[in-house]
């Protein structure tokens, strides 16, 4: 391994590292830490409540009781495994892939990208903006995430802005080779869409690259263990040119992407697979559209995923005028919703908390953001129940 891009790593040497670790306030210092910057960052993610809860979000069949499916949580240690690999293969910084990479899905609602278009179509009704959750993200380590400090102060996470730009530019939807990190350093609540910017590091176009890289051999396999490809066998053979029909699965078709990326990245492309890969990633991702995403069986669930994430918005949605009518009917989740709600806005605030108030609960739209925050952070578990409390009796 020629670690061709060891120069631009996210080190001291680099021009960027001051706003590579330039955090929105101080971070409370300890007397022997020995961490680095990236390291603490890492630590604080994975000890926060949004991480813990990845393990029951769905990252794309919903199989709750299937321990061999991958998980949203899964996902993430895959990421977080190949942009390892990518990083020291062109000399990058570890610890800032790890971070950004640990981080990248925190914003994910339950129910994997369907309920993340649920949630979107919500907020542009109610409040003209669009969800996605790379900046639901964002704002999840920025404002709801909390940390007890060491004198028991409660604050968000606090991440370097290196962690933080990678987790709002981490798209993989987009198709693209070459990607290069964009010289700016921006405000991140610039952001408007999604890959609005490339990333600020190398690392964070590693992450990047990554999570693509991850999804979509591990979604294969997935499919092939529930069946879902059995008719299309014979179509991924002969995409793979594997004409030996040895197993397809994850292991293999992740090495084989980043021994191509590795030798075909360099300063001048960028993070860069040949021709042939490059062709071969997007008729993938058009194979996986075509029969996974878009299959009759991952689709069933999809009005049921509409009506708990509606039912559950409407319910909390109609406390703000008539809590009482909806203590009756669900009383756990009102419960709840307040208590996690009492943390960010301007009313009762206990005087441990040291995090900004974010919600004005006399503003009725603040109010209903505030709902379609609480629900992105719910696992497919907690918001069931809920839905199930609702409509039983």
């Amino acid at each position: 391994m020629d670690g061709i891009l060891k120069t631009k790593s996210a080190t001291e040497e680099n021009s960027k590292w001051n706003n590579m670790i330039k955090r929105e306030k101080p971070l409370y210092a300890r007397n022997n830490d020995i961490r680095s910057e990236f390291e603490r960052d890492y630590t604080r993610i994975i000890n926060c409540t949004a991480f813990r809860r990845l393990k029951h979000k769905t990252q794309v069949f919903f199989s709750p009781q299937n321990d061999h499916i991958c998980t949203r949580l899964e996902h993430t240690i895959h990421v977080e495994s190949v942009s390892s690999t990518i990083a020291k293969c062109l000399g990058l910084n570890r610890e800032l892939t790890r971070a950004i990479a640990t981080a990248h899905d925190l914003g994910h609602s339950p129910f994997g990208h369907q309920g993340e278009k649920i949630l979107s179509e919500i907020s542009k009704r109610d409040l003209g903006e669009t969800f996605w959750h790379e900046k639901n993200g964002l704002v999840m380590v920025d404002k709801i995430e909390i940390l007890e400090d060491n004198q028991k102060n409660k604050q968000n996470l606090n991440l370097t802005y290196a962690v933080r730009d990678g987790i709002i530019s981490h798209c993989g939807e987009i198709d693209e080779n070459k990607l290069k990190p964009r010289e700016e350093y921006i405000d991140l609540e610039n952001y408007k869409t999604p890959n609005q910017y490339a990333p600020y590091t190398w690392e964070g176009c590693a992450v990047k690259i990554a999570d693509k890289i991850s999804y979509l051999g591990r979604d294969i396999e997935d499919a092939i263990t529930l069946g879902i490809l059995d008719e299309h066998l014979e179509e991924l053979y002969k995409l793979l040119s594997n004409n030996s029909k040895e197993p397809i699965n994850n292991t293999v078709i992740i090495n084989n992407l980043i021994y191509d990326l590795w030798k075909n990245s360099n300063e001048e492309n960028g993070l860069c697979f040949s021709n042939e890969t490059y062709e071969l990633i997007k008729e993938l991702k058009k194979f996986n559209y075509q029969n996974i995403y878009l299959s009759y069986k991952l689709n069933l669930s999809n009005k049921y995923f509409e009506n708990i994430l509606n039912t559950i918005y409407d319910a909390l949605k109609e406390t703000y005028k008539n809590k009482e009518k909806i203590e009756k009917l669900c009383p756990l989740l009102v419960k709840d919703f307040e208590e996690w709600l009492s943390n960010y806005w301007n009313l009762e605030r206990k005087a441990t908390l040291k995090n900004d108030v974010i919600f004005d609960v006399k503003n009725e739209k603040d109010y209903y953001r505030a709902i379609i925050y609480y629900i992105s952070g719910m696992t497919d578990n907690y918001a069931i129940n809920m839905y199930q409390q609702m409509i039983g009796f």
